[in-house]
Parts: structure tokens; C-alpha cells; sequence
């Protein structure tokens, strides 16, 4: 059976890198996983993905020897049990605030004694390369559970859901947790006050042994995390590095013209 390079990495205290997929595109997915990125993650919650399409994808990732991961539209049973019956080595789970959070997702995405998925199925052990039985048996060491830091209740409660035994790094969603610092009647909140948030998710990682990460836009910002201590960075997406590029060869060819962004990350 397969081992996940990613945890190995996390565990030994390397930065991994991956990027987002947004558009559930076969033949995108294909030449992304073949250009060296430690993971992708297919973009279940907010990309209108159907099943068929994440099986194929998950597959396409797998056999070209990268890890496939989906974000999940929440950290329920169901759902969680699904991608991974598809064929994905892990889960990123938005909106994680409580420890309470923390452990349903946790159980769901192992099998028992540790967790409660349920056996059945016969995709996901294809994408480990492996009989059924053998991926029942080694899988609880396998699966990749990230959780989300996407607001000031999670990152209050931060040191409690990091700790949580099965938690294998966390991810910051930097979209949501600024807009989650909003105040009713406040402005927004500063650069400087949303770098301190991020500090204190990073500090609480380094204090329960947990490995933090975080969606960069750009290579640059990525780097910045990685130094800063993160592990676990998204670059950017699909979405977004097309439409970078779509638009600076716009901008070349018509600088005159005004070019609209369309692609937030």
C-alpha cells in the first residue's frame, strides 16, 4: 500500500505546498498533479463539483503520483465518509471552531477503534494501489486530517483544537477570518490586526505540536508563511492562475484597455 508523503513531511517539520482546485476540470486537474506540487485539494464547498467528477479527479491525481485532498462543504460524517470513499487521501475541513468540531470530523475520517467510518467501497483503495482489507487495516496512519482556523472562535480556542489527538495540521482560511473579525458599526480590521490573528494560530501550533498553514495568493506570500513557520500552504488555484495569466497577456497586448479581474483566489 501507498504511503502519504505529506504527513511525512508535516511530521518532520518541512513546508509542503499545493494549490486549490476550483474548476472540478479532468484535464486541468491531469497536468497540475503532474508539475510537482505536494497536494491539491479539490474545492467542495465552494466549487459546484458532483461526485462523478471528485471520483475521477481524485483517481487522476493518485495515478499521476501526487495527493489528492478535498475541502469538504462541512465536517459531517456523511459528507467526510464520501470524498474518502471517492478516493481522497485526506480532508480540509472549513469553519472549525470548537474542539467538539474537531472530533467529529476526526472520527469520521478513521475507521474504528479510533474513529466511526464506516467499511465499504472499493474506489478509494485503487488510489492507495492496494487490496480493500489491506487499506481498512493501514489507513488510520495514512489519512491526512487538516482543520480550518477561519475565525476569532477558532482561533480562541485554538490550543484546545490542536491538540486534539488525529489532527494533522491546521489551515487558516484568510478570506473568511477577516471577515469574521468584523464588527457591526467597526471598520474592517487592519493588516495589522489580522497579522496578529495569525500569530496566535501560528504560536498555538508551535505550542501543541500541530503544523499551521494557510491560503497564499501568490509565490512570494507563500514563501513569507513558510519562513514564518506554516507548513501546510496553498498557492493560489487554478481559477486564479489562469486568470494572473489571461490577464497580464491582456495587459500586454492592450495597455490601454481596462482588464477585469475575476478570479479572487
Amino acid at each position: 500500500m501507498r504511503t502519504n508523503p505529506v504527513k511525512r513531511k508535516l511530521r518532520e517539520g518541512k513546508p509542503s505546498f499545493g494549490t486549490w482546485l476550483a474548476f472540478g476540470d479532468l484535464y486541468a486537474t491531469r497536468v497540475l498533479a503532474r508539475m510537482g506540487f505536494d497536494w491539491l485539494t479539490l474545492d467542495m464547498e465552494h466549487s459546484a463539483i458532483d461526485w462523478s467528477q471528485a471520483t475521477q479527479i481524485f483517481g487522476a491525481i493518485a495515478d499521476a503520483g501526487c495527493v489528492p485532498l478535498a475541502r469538504v462543504p462541512e465536517g459531517s460524517h456523511p459528507l467526510i465518509k464520501r470524498v474518502l470513499d471517492a478516493g481522497a487521501w485526506g480532508i480540509v475541513v472549513p469553519m472549525v471552531d470548537t474542539v467538539e468540531q474537531a472530533r467529529t470530523a476526526i472520527r469520521a475520517a478513521k475507521y474504528p477503534p479510533v474513529g466511526n467510518r464506516s467499511i465499504g467501497g472499493g474506489m478509494h483503495s485503487m488510489n492507495f494501489g492496494t487490496t480493500a482489507l489491506e487499506y481498512y487495516e493501514k489507513w488510520n496512519d495514512e489519512v491526512l486530517v487538516v482543520l480550518q482556523t477561519e475565525s476569532p472562535q477558532g482561533v480562541a480556542n485554538a490550543e484546545q483544537i490542536y491538540a486534539e489527538k488525529g489532527c494533522d495540521a491546521i489551515f487558516v482560511g484568510p478570506n473568511d477570518l477577516r471577515w469574521q473579525m468584523r464588527k457591526e458599526g467597526a471598520p474592517p480590521p487592519t493588516d495589522a490586526e489580522f497579522e496578529k490573528m495569525i500569530d496566535g494560530v501560528v504560536a498555538a501550533g508551535k505550542k501543541t505540536g500541530c503544523p499551521t498553514g494557510i491560503h497564499a495568493m501568490d509565490v512570494e506570500s507563500a514563501l513569507m508563511r513558510a519562513k514564518q513557520g506554516m507548513q501546510f500552504i496553498a498557492v493560489a488555484s487554478d481559477l486564479r492562475f489562469m486568470s494572473q495569466a489571461a490577464t497580464a497577456a491582456l495587459k500586454a497586448l492592450n495597455p490601454d484597455q481596462q482588464v477585469k479581474e475575476a478570479a479572487r483566489y
